[in-house]
């Protein structure tokens, strides 16, 4: 389990107590005291100077330093830090300490001060209950808010739209502009001390004088509750890329997962936490202490698992691989501080601060190392063939050879904020959804990077959470699963040739889902149970399958609210509600028959369906067959799970008399309407698309294709006029009205103008076939 490994002084350097710090870089921080002092703290030397001497008339309370990256342009403007203060003013001092401006803000103390994420804006909080907003220069744009009582803290919403303050027990977010909906609940039993908003998540904290820490949604949902602790909550903070978060107490430190439960918990002796800090890559951590001390702490002993290896960071610099097989292991060192890692594949790939190392399982004494460009590396995705690596710059595809392929760009993208649940990498395609406008997901080329097909994102109609690409098959059948705002999952096929993609319905109330590594079956939690989607393909060839390719497990075996890692192999890894580890397998039947399918061995499927004795298996089979166009196996398969319809229907497609029929009449088969009368008319069978519309009752449609075709206007009229008959009904159809007026139907003369056609394409086919067996042979 992770825990955080904590340094103090033997002796405190500041002589009152510590309120507020802040890193200017990874191993540089800045600390600020009611001893007037700003010290400078550099972790690499270890060494600790004086800033500078504040007037003694200057208490700090809040400091926060000017956003180093706004998306990917680094800033251009001096390092500059707002330090809020007791006297109801903020000043602007640089990094040398030069207090370059102070600005009387409010009456009494400032308690907060914030700048967005762009940079563009500073938010102060005052004891008179005010919120104001000031320009990067320190000049009054707007007071925001005028309560009666004191603002203890305040948060940007991730887009810098929105703020989240304290208003005694109640947390508010308010919109910046001026017509919008304020969302207002009541969140703790006492004062609210703190809160932190994070933008890859896009969750809320928020600690107070009841001695609980609580997690929300951005709609003021409660997701995590903790127990009551013995102190009130006096800091709270995100580590950057929204995966843990801090809290700090008296002598108490937790180390907590973004669900809510915690990794770890320290004692240290620091007296209150007033306020804890992230470095901006994550990996430390420092706290303001009641005592003088400033406390620092880094994150040790994360794990990752793939198949046979486990893998532990058990130092700053330094790895462990486990091979638990045999028991061998290997010690990984590295020579600066790893940032982020990712094992998957059989590769590890670790992120230093200025190194990547990509390792193959099968060697772990001689790693691929390529610098990294500046920019601290905030995610890994990783696919059978490459990796991406995210940073505040940009996406970047890797070949594991260490060989860049690609860089994708889209207008408005903010790599810095892009979360795993938002991006998804296969063989061939990377997939982000839009941080703008979170109904929008946009494909890219992984080998160019260039967007997919016709460079059009697809648009969903409600906000996504979670999107995830299959991982196995060619590029052309590639499919993306997504889950929506509703907690509904989809599926979507990513290449769709021109038109619309269809976007089908797969499952509701999912809350966490994965793909196989091997096998494009698909698992998740839906409600309260496991399900897997044996072959959510189905979904476009025959839909009313797919409820009989499902396998559900109870999920009462987990406890509350569980999230899948990962899907490798048969095994599935979940985290439960309360952090630990379990465990469950899916059957090996399903990865065998798609293996079967993709290399076109039918006999082999059917003999391990017959051994199975599995409907579920048939059912894949069926909609397998279907989709390769194998009418036997198919027939075969449907005949074995009892559905006589459509073994009826495939029977019917094999006695079509040319090809381009049977083509047309499988499309339909999968619903494709418009793609069966298609296929027919570009081979000019028009009479057989006039059918096809006559069986479906789509009466405009048959008239209009004779019509314009000059051909079987009165075998149209004629379908109808049975039709109408049947039910005992008048025509009223305006159209049909006009043209029966000068036709007659004969039936015996439409019927040999039918099988006029029919042999006809008979005969065309006959010949094509005999056409194509001489080709051969020469």
């Amino acid at each position: 389990m992770m825990r955080l490994k904590t340094s103090l002084l033997k002796e405190p350097k500041h002589s009152e107590l510590v309120s507020c710090v802040g890193w200017t870089t990874a191993d540089e921080l800045y600390s600020c005291s009611e001893d007037h002092q700003i010290l400078k703290w550099n972790l690499l030397t270890n060494e600790t100077s004086l800033v500078v001497q504040l007037p003694e008339d200057i208490y700090p309370v809040d400091l926060h330093w000017f956003p180093k990256t706004v998306g990917a342009k680094k800033q251009t403007q001096a390092e500059i830090s707002a330090i809020t203060s007791t006297d109801g003013k903020f000043h602007l001092v640089s990094k040398m300490g030069r207090i370059e401006k102070s600005v009387e803000g409010h009456k009494g103390a400032v308690l907060a001060g914030r700048w967005n994420y762009d940079g563009t804006a500073l938010i102060t909080a005052g004891e008179d209950g005010q919120i104001k907003i000031w320009s990067k220069s320190g000049m009054l744009r707007s007071t925001l808010v005028s309560l009666g009582s004191p603002v203890y803290s305040v948060a940007w919403g991730p887009d810098s739209d929105r703020i989240l303050y304290t208003s005694g027990r109640q947390l508010i977010i308010k919109p910046l502009q001026p017509s919008a909906k304020v969302i207002q609940w009541k969140a703790h039993d006492g004062l609210v001390l703190k809160v932190d908003w994070n933008s890859v998540n896009d969750l809320i904290l928020s600690g107070g004088e009841d001695c609980k820490y609580k997690v929300w949604d951005s709609f003021g949902r409660l997701l995590y509750l903790s127990s009551s602790q013995d102190y009130p909550i006096t800091s709270l903070s995100w580590a950057p890329d929204g995966e843990v978060f801090s809290v700090g107490s008296f002598n108490t430190l937790w180390l907590c997962d973004k669900t809510g439960w915690s990794y770890a918990l320290e004692k240290p002796n620091t007296g209150s936490v007033f306020s804890l800090a992230w470095s901006a890559d994550g990996t430390q951590l420092a706290g303001a202490c009641g005592n003088g001390h400033v406390i620092f702490a880094h994150v040790v002993e994360q794990h990752w698992e793939w198949k046979n290896f486990v893998i532990t960071l058990t130092k700053r610099r330094t790895m462990q691989v486990r091979n638990v097989l045999n028991d061998a292991v290997d010690v990984l060192e590295f020579r600066d501080r790893v940032i982020k890692a990712s094992l998957a594949f059989d590769h590890l790939v670790v992120a230093t601060s200025l190194q990547c190392y990509v390792y193959n399982s099968r060697n772990w004494n001689t790693p691929l190392i390529f610098d990294l460009k500046e920019g601290t590396v905030s995610l890994i995705l990783q696919a059978e063939k490459h990796f991406l690596l995210v940073d505040g710059s940009g996406l970047y595809t890797f070949s594991y050879e260490g060989r860049l392929i690609s860089s994708p760009k889209f207008p408005g993208m903010r790599a810095d904020i892009l979360s795993a649940q938002a991006a998804s990498l296969s063989n061939d395609t990377i997939a982000i959804r839009d941080k703008s406008d979170e109904k929008v997901i946009f494909f890219f080329d992984a080998m160019t990077g260039r967007p997919l097909g016709d460079g059009k994102p697809l648009t969903h109609k409600l906000e996504v959470l979670e999107i995830a690409l299959d991982q196995c098959g060619p590029s052309t059948e590639r499919k993306m699963a997504l889950i929506d705002k509703n907690r509904d999952l989809y599926l979507t096929s990513v290449c769709h040739l021109g038109r619309d993609p269809k976007i089908c319905k797969i499952g509701s109330m999912v809350h966490s889902m994965a793909w196989n590594d091997a096998a494009n079956i698909l698992c998740g939690i839906q409600d309260d149970q496991f399900t897997v989607w044996y072959y959510p393909s189905v979904v476009f060839t025959d839909k009313e399958l797919l409820p009989k390719t499902i396998f559900r497990k109870d999920g009462s075996e987990f406890s509350c609210a569980p999230h899948i890692l990962s899907y490798v192999g048969a095994k599935v890894t979940l985290r439960q509600g309360d952090g630990s580890l379990v465990y469950t397998t899916v059957p090996i039947y399903p990865a065998l028959l798609h293996e079967y399918s993709a290399s076109a061995r039918w006999e082999d499927a059917l003999r391990l369906c017959r051994f199975a004795k599995d409907q579920p298996l048939w059912a894949c089979l069926a909609g397998m067959a279907m989709a390769n166009r194998d009418l036997n196996t198919a027939e075969m398969a449907y005949a074995a799970i009892r559905e006589l319809p459509r073994v009826q229907y495939i029977n019917f497609i094999k006695e079509q008399p040319s090809k381009d029929s049977s083509l047309a009449h499988m499309l339909m088969f999968s619903g494709h309407v418009q793609e069966a009368e298609t296929t027919l008319l570009q081979v000019g069978l028009i009479y057989q698309a006039i059918q096809v519309n006559i069986d479906l009752f789509n009466w405009n449609r048959a008239l209009e294709l004779a019509v314009k075709h000059k051909t079987h206007v009165d075998t149209v009229l004629a379908y109808r006029e049975k039709f109408l008959q049947r039910f005992g009904r008048k025509e009223t159809n305006k159209r049909f009205l006009q043209y029966s007026e000068g036709v007659e139907v004969d039936w015996e003369k439409i019927q040999a103008k039918i099988e006029m056609e029919l042999s006809k394409e008979r005969e065309k086919a006959a010949s094509t076939a005999v056409r194509s067996s001489v080709a051969s042979r020469h």
